[in-house]
């Protein structure tokens, strides 16, 4: 098939899917979904009958427990917030110690579980982000910022876990081939059946429903489980998901080349500031400039680009952007070399052979934000040339120097492949141990009726929306065109990495997916909320004309929020409708 004909195909299979999904919530007639899947039964409740025996009663062989304690109703610090929680038990403990041969150090897969006194019949598995290395309090996202709710306080029982490996170490697990396995995926796969071990003991009887759900490193964990333990979860909500996560952090490293062949100032070590290749103002320049060619393309100029296709078509850099000499850093300009630097970036890593490396990303007001920078400028010479050094690469390139200095050695040619390979010691490759076998095929989740929620915020500086829009077209090519049935993805417009952006970043995803699996009622939209002056943690990137409180519909890919008229700051005055052609 020609690259012509197989773009006419994709781009009819979206079509189709737009028309069928613009007609739910009509009164037309509905006709079955292809891809539909069986209804799955709703969780029954149940009370908490011990807490601590648990110890005792949930015994089994390598599993230690440390802490096993009732809880009273309060609040539990994650972070720098204070989630409120019902009465619940908690335990902690380890499984699977061990002192590894290969670095010396001591491993173990360490775990916390919350289990409610009125319990909703249900599991959840929270998949942490990251490198994990700790375990996060067991509380349970149900995505976005800034989150109002919690697994826990709906009544989940809730496991979180570490993936075997301590912070402390940094990415120096990554030499360790067991601790890379389960970082990857081996940890959830070991937790799962003692989290339900540890329910029945608690119960009396096993979990009706199981879920899994996190964003980041997390949204990974949980495409990756969708992906490997078919029957393990009825729900998956997957926020942001690095599922191609070595790729992207190849990818990071060459934007970190590009920023710095434009940079102007050097650090102590004569090694370029990355910060210093674009100034906020500049960045603000060309986010200000997609918004003035694609704001009004879902019907509203109201900062937000919702129809970010139509956007690909409509802005320009060379042509949207002015161009001025490379001394002019006023931010009404950009030179010539750093637009190029950021066409590069934006459209993929490649080696020298123009071979692309990893996903494009789509241009969006977010870009100006203070986590794009973040992501782009600092954990670029930081966080991904420890990840690429330690534990994506075989063998490991740990030997060279770290840091920024890594990264603008990192060669595309001759260090990239090394993401996908193994040697004696080091068996399973980056790409196999941390990305889902066989992405698009999930069949078997389908056929026993488990549903999928994924969300992306389209302005994401580190895992690209349009990777994760590229393997939605691929599940829905997998399944005659339409896989709305067990699968919906909904981009969130403007929002960065999990939260935050110019963007209406505060919804919960957890509710609508046990309406879905359990209830049958597909999520035709989903709302979502601005974190304005007045909310509880406040988003300080919201531009001051929108309301504290604004709403938007997330739609389901492809379609996409449309004004029809009303209150520009509230959800109900647009619809999801088929994108602009």
């Amino acid at each position: 098939m020609s690259a012509d004909a197989s773009s006419a195909r994709r781009g009819a299979a979206t079509a189709a899917l737009a028309l069928a999904l613009s007609a739910c919530g009509s009164n037309a007639p509905q006709a079955p979904s292809a891809s539909a899947s069986p209804k799955l039964g709703a969780a029954r409740p149940g009370q908490l009958l011990a807490c601590g025996e648990l110890a005792d009663r949930a015994a089994a062989q390598g599993v230690v427990y440390t802490r096993v304690v009732a809880l009273p109703p309060g609040p539990v610090a994650v972070g720098n917030a204070q989630m409120p929680a019902p009465a619940h038990c908690l335990v902690q403990g380890h499984l699977q110690q061990r002192v590894s041969a290969v670095d010396g150090n001591t491993y173990a897969i360490g775990f916390e579980m919350r289990l409610p006194v009125e319990w909703n019949g249900r599991f959840f598995y929270q998949a942490n982000g990251g490198l994990d290395g700790a375990v996060v309090p067991a509380i349970g996202g149900i995505g976005g910022g800034a989150p109002v709710d919690s697994a826990l306080r709906k009544g989940f029982a809730v496991i979180s876990s570490d993936a075997g490996h301590a912070g402390a170490l940094g990415p120096r697990f990554g030499l360790d081939p067991q601790a890379r396995r389960d970082y990857g995926y081996n940890a959830v796969a070991q937790l799962t059946p003692l989290a339900r071990h540890l329910i029945t003991q608690a119960y009396g009887r096993g979990p009706d429903r199981s879920y899994i759900g996190g964003c980041s490193n997390g949204g990974r964990h949980a495409m990756v489980a969708a992906a490997r333990s078919t029957g393990g979860f009825d729900g998956i909500l997957a926020g942001n998901p690095g599922f191609n996560l070595p790729r992207a952090a190849v990818a990071q490293l060459y934007g970190a080349q590009q920023y710095a062949k434009v940079a102007t100032a050097t650090n102590a070590a004569g090694l370029p500031e990355l910060e210093s290749a674009f100034t906020p103002a500049e960045l603000k320049l060309v986010a200000d400039r997609v918004l003035a060619r694609c704001d009004a393309l879902d019907g509203l100029a109201d900062g937000i680009v919702a129809d970010l296709q139509a956007c690909k078509a409509n802005f320009d850099l060379q042509r949207d952007v002015p161009t001025c000499g490379s001394d002019v850093r006023d931010g009404q300009c950009l030179s010539a070399a750093r637009k190029t630097a950021l066409e590069r970036v934006f459209a993929g890593a490649q080696n020298s052979a123009s071979k692309p490396l990893y996903s494009s990303f789509p241009f969006d007001a977010g870009i100006g934000g203070a986590n794009w920078r973040e992501w782009k400028f600092g954990s670029s010479q930081t966080r991904d040339p420890g990840a690429v050094a330690y534990i994506f690469t075989s063998p490991p390139l740990h030997a060279r120097a770290g840091g920024l200095a890594f990264a603008l050695g990192f060669d595309m040619d001759r260090d990239a492949p090394l993401i996908d390979a193994t040697d004696g010691l080091y068996r399973e490759s980056a790409m196999t141990f941390m990305s889902p076998p066989n992405a698009t095929q999930l069949a078997q989740l389908r056929a026993r009726g488990a549903k999928m929620m994924v969300y992306h915020g389209t302005s994401d500086p580190v895992f690209s929306a349009d990777d994760t829009a590229a393997w939605y077209q691929g599940l829905q090519q997998r399944n005659g065109g339409d896989a709305s049935g067990f699968v919906r993805y909904f981009p969130v417009p403007g929002m960065n990495h999990c939260s935050g952006g110019p963007a209406t970043d505060q919804f919960d995803m957890l509710g609508p997916l046990v309406d879905w699996v359990e209830q049958g009622q597909a999520p035709d939209s989903v709302i979502a909320s601005a974190r304005g002056p007045g909310t509880a943690v406040v988003n300080p990137e919201l531009p001051a004309s929108w309301s504290a409180r604004r709403t938007r519909p997330l739609c389901p890919y492809p379609l996409v929020a449309r004004y029809q008229g009303g209150d520009a700051e509230s959800a109900a005055s647009f619809a999801c409708r088929p994108p602009a052609s």
